[in-house]
């Protein structure tokens, strides 16, 4: 009899001719390989369904020994109406065999999209997300939603439930255990999944039903091609200016450009010909894909590369918290004293000195989750007017109602744009979002800017 089970991420396959050859298109893509020392074949978690499919299509028959997971006897509890897009989003993936990608902006509902799914297919259910933060809202939100126990791996809790939340860090590491368990993985915020290490949690694991969730999966390295093979293919997309208005907050984006002072300027292109000099010497190509990290690879290596790599931080740092960004910022923290703001910027050091300056909370990485929430708190009570953040109310995070954002400093990819807008576009009656994007004249920033308002005009 043919036989299908789980080891430690993988598949091994007892077979004969007839289901080997039933799956011969697998082993031709080196999915599918004869493991000499177990005297089996083997594959890889994820071919789980693709092999299932391949035998039933065949009639092969086979003990499947490898599946874990169970049905959830009960769906959703708390049931709340879909959005038409929402609606559409599913039928989406469910027309494309439970497996892909859903992309809609921050603000739009992607998690209900994901509740839905669970309700849909009624699997055990395994949602991955890139945060602890991120991890309490998934548990809290499944909680409300299900009446089936949930569990927690990750931030020093370990409980399996047929319901279960995990960071990428504790999926990889613990997949090889649980991959069975479900039969439907949602990765949120998916763009983190294919690098090389969060890979392995979509390979190892053997669950047929998958969902990717993200406002832009597109990574910079070119790795999100590989979400077809780890999720499945986009399969609904939505961007914010098809749903602002209706669904998110009408919204306008503000550019203000400043200048750097006297020193200002001399530091810089002093600090940025260090830099430069440099990668020409070394024969780097920055416009290349791996052009940057070759740079940090080089500069390690030598006192010259030393200095170029002083040299790109002192530069960077200048353009980022140019001393008229912040006069801009307290004219803009005045004008729009009457709203709630959140002010962005890329580093710590940048988002103190805000706070210290114009006296308004601040929340990094850093920063406990306790006084996290009291701030927050703080924010929606109307307590603070403004609150400032290096980056990690970029991501998922929700953030009660603010109308105003003011980009300080960032990278200027259209995944960090895109984030930082959707803080502030959730929907609400007679609203009006601003995003206000400071960028210093004659610099590396202004390229990253230029470079992302070009994608996007064309996307």
């Amino acid at each position: 009899m043919n036989r299908l089970r789980f080891v430690a991420g993988t598949l091994e396959l007892d077979v004969d001719d007839a289901a080997l050859a039933a799956v011969s298109a697998l082993a031709d893509a080196g999915l599918v390989k004869h493991d000499a020392r177990a005297a089996c074949h083997r594959a890889p978690g994820s071919a789980y369904a693709a092999i299932v499919r391949a035998w039933v299509r065949a009639g092969v028959a086979y003990e499947d020994e490898a599946r874990a997971y169970t049905e959830l006897p009960r769906g959703l509890r708390v049931h709340r109406a879909p959005r038409p897009f929402q609606a559409e989003a599913l039928d989406a993936w469910r027309r494309a065999g439970g497996r892909g990608t859903v992309v809609l902006p921050t603000g739009a509902g992607k998690s209900h999209v994901a509740v839905l799914a669970i309700d849909d297919k009624r699997r055990s259910a395994l949602v991955v997300a890139p945060t602890l933060d991120l991890v309490r809202q998934w548990y809290d939100l499944l909680r409300l939603s299900f009446d089936e126990p949930v569990g927690v791996v990750g931030g020093g809790d370990y409980e399996v439930a047929p319901l279960t939340v995990t960071t990428y860090d504790s999926a990889y590491i613990h997949m090889q255990h649980l991959g069975a368990r479900f039969g439907l993985v949602v990765f949120d915020e998916c763009h983190h999944l294919p690098g090389q290490s969060y890979a392995l949690a979509a390979e190892l694991c053997l669950a047929p039903y998958r969902l990717g969730l993200s406002a832009t999966p597109e990574r910079a390295d070119g790795l999100d091609r590989r979400l077809d093979a780890l999720v499945g293919p986009n399969v609904y997309r939505l961007d914010i200016s098809d749903l602002s208005g209706q669904y998110l907050a009408s919204y306008e984006t503000v550019r203000i450009e400043v200048d750097l002072d006297g020193e200002e300027r001399h530091r810089y292109e002093a600090a940025r010909a260090v830099y430069l000099d440099f990668v020409r010497a070394q024969g780097i190509r920055l416009g290349s894909r791996a052009g940057f990290s070759e740079f940090v690879m080089r500069s390690a290596v030598s006192e010259a590369g030393r200095r170029a790599m002083a040299g790109y931080r002192e530069q960077r740092a200048l353009a980022f918290a140019a001393s008229a960004k912040l006069e801009v910022l307290g004219d803009l923290l005045t004008r729009h004293r009457g709203d709630r703001a959140l002010v962005f910027t890329q580093d710590n050091r940048t988002a103190y000195e805000i706070s210290r300056r114009f006296l308004v909370p601040v929340i990094t990485h850093q920063t406990k989750v306790t006084e996290r929430s009291e701030i927050l708190a703080g924010l929606a009570e109307g307590t603070y007017g403004a609150v400032v953040t290096s980056k990690v109310l970029n991501e998922g995070v929700d953030v009660p109602e603010a109308n105003v954002a003011v980009v300080v400093s960032g990278s200027g990819s259209t995944r960090e744009h895109v984030q930082r807008l959707g803080r502030v576009l959730r929907h609400r009656e007679d609203k009006r979002a601003v995003l206000y994007e400071l960028v210093t004249r004659a610099t590396s920033e202004v390229y990253t800017s230029e470079r992302r308002r070009e994608h996007d005009a064309y996307r």
